[in-house]
């Protein structure tokens, strides 16, 4: 009785009549039925319940739509960041200043003798720091000192030779015409005059000797390391033929080779960094100078003087290389400066730094490289290159020998010529 109730009942609550169960399952017996239905939930719950034919179709076709916008906004997306990653690589690798064609260099003092000798004392070793003015190595100095010796003795000779002449010349102009001639005035006046020039050129042979003396210690003429020392005592020096070799340490700069494509990037008075190979912290600096000229190899005059033009030009073809100089600015602590290192030389731009937005970063970044592929790119800045007309040139001085003044022949020979009236007094 109860279960024939809520089969009739069943429409009611929009459950299917029984006929149409036991249809479905094949069977007619009430028991299984009103077990099946005892442990479901009610029907008025259930979304099916409700959903027509209409509705299911209705969302299915709505998520057949977002499932094909889902796979094309992902493959939009794919695409969006392929195209950044390429527009990156480009910046990174056309456009952006940077080489891995960096190196050090510097300037090395080739320190020569200027006196020729037997090296009697050397002073330095290989890789020695040494200061401006230290002795290098030393001469053998006795056939200097001889000469310095017999100099001053001629200087003494000829002082004392002018001394009397002088006097003879002065005594005569005082003298009337009955004692003296004009003819013997002359004479002496020319005596005098010859004894005065050589006095004066073996004052200047002494100054000469003198200096040759001082010569034979080599000194440094900067401060900085020894290199490549080959020489030893005993050696003979050679005047004029460099045996030691002094590292500026005060000169050190980096070259960074850039390919053409890249220079209209670089100005002078840029920020750069120089990263050495081993060495995670870089080297802070800035553009100095740019190369004006590179060599062209068209340029070699051939037969006749004409122009000697390579006829073969291949399809593929190299950026050029630019030299450019950076002036080392601070270098840190644990990074060595060694000639001949190799460097990847970053330009930084005026505008980089920590005054960018965020879009100033992306538009330097991405946007500034799609632009450059298409032509209209940021034109590259005007006079960035005039600074090195307009600086003035570096002077570079050493301190160099200067002739003493040549001192009076009185100092040198006093008391020869006292007077007609007294005796003259030897030094």
């Amino acid at each position: 009785m109860e279960a024939t109730l809520r089969r009739d009942a069943g429409p009611l609550y929009g459950e299917p009549s029984a006929d149409a169960t036991d249809a479905v399952n094949g069977s007619n017996a009430p028991e299984t039925v009103a077990r099946d239905t005892s442990d479901r939930a009610p029907d008025s719950l259930r979304p099916s319940a409700w959903a027509t034919p209409a509705t299911r179709s209705l969302r299915e076709a709505v998520g057949r739509f977002m499932g094909g916008v889902g796979k094309h906004l992902a493959t939009v997306g794919i695409a969006l960041v392929a195209i950044v990653i390429a527009a990156a690589t480009w910046q990174h690798y056309v456009t952006a200043p940077w080489t891995r064609n960096g190196s050090v260099r510097v300037q090395v003092a080739n320190v020569a003798p200027q006196v020729a000798g037997k090296i009697v004392e050397l002073r330095v070793a290989d890789n020695q720091f040494v200061h401006k003015g230290d002795v290098l190595y030393v001469i053998d100095p006795f056939d200097f000192e001889v000469a310095v010796r017999i100099d001053k003795a001629l200087v003494d000779q000829r002082a004392a030779d002018l001394v009397v002449k002088q006097a003879e010349f002065d005594r005569r102009q005082h003298l009337s015409n009955l004692a003296t001639t004009p003819e013997e005035q002359q004479i002496y006046a020319g005596n005098a005059a010859q004894a005065k020039a050589a006095y004066e050129a073996a004052a200047h042979q002494l100054a000469q000797a003198e200096l040759n003396l001082k010569r034979t210690s080599v000194v440094s003429p900067v401060d900085g390391y020894v290199t490549n020392l080959l020489l030893r005592a005993g050696n003979y020096a050679v005047t004029g033929i460099s045996n030691v070799s002094v590292i500026d340490s005060d000169s050190f700069w980096i070259d960074g080779y850039f390919e053409e494509t890249k220079m209209a990037r670089v100005c002078v008075g840029d920020r750069a960094e120089a990263q050495l190979v081993g060495y995670s912290k870089p080297i802070l600096g800035h553009v100095k100078t740019v190369t004006r000229g590179i060599s062209a190899s068209n340029a070699a005059a051939g037969t006749q003087g004409l122009p000697n033009v390579d006829p073969i030009y291949t399809w593929v073809r190299l950026a050029q290389r630019v030299p450019v100089r950076l002036a080392i600015d601070t270098v840190p602590p644990d990074v060595p400066l060694v000639s001949g290192m190799t460097a990847t030389v970053t330009i930084r731009q005026p505008s980089a730094g920590g005054g960018q937005t965020w879009l100033d970063r992306l538009r330097e970044n991405f946007v500034d490289p799609v632009s450059d592929l298409f032509g209209v790119g940021p034109p590259p800045r005007a006079n960035c290159l005039q600074a090195t007309s307009q600086q003035r040139p570096e002077v570079e001085a050493l301190p160099y020998a200067r002739e003493p003044a040549v001192p009076p022949a009185e100092k040198l020979a006093p008391g020869l010529t006292p007077g007609i009236d007294a005796s003259p007094r030897l030094p």
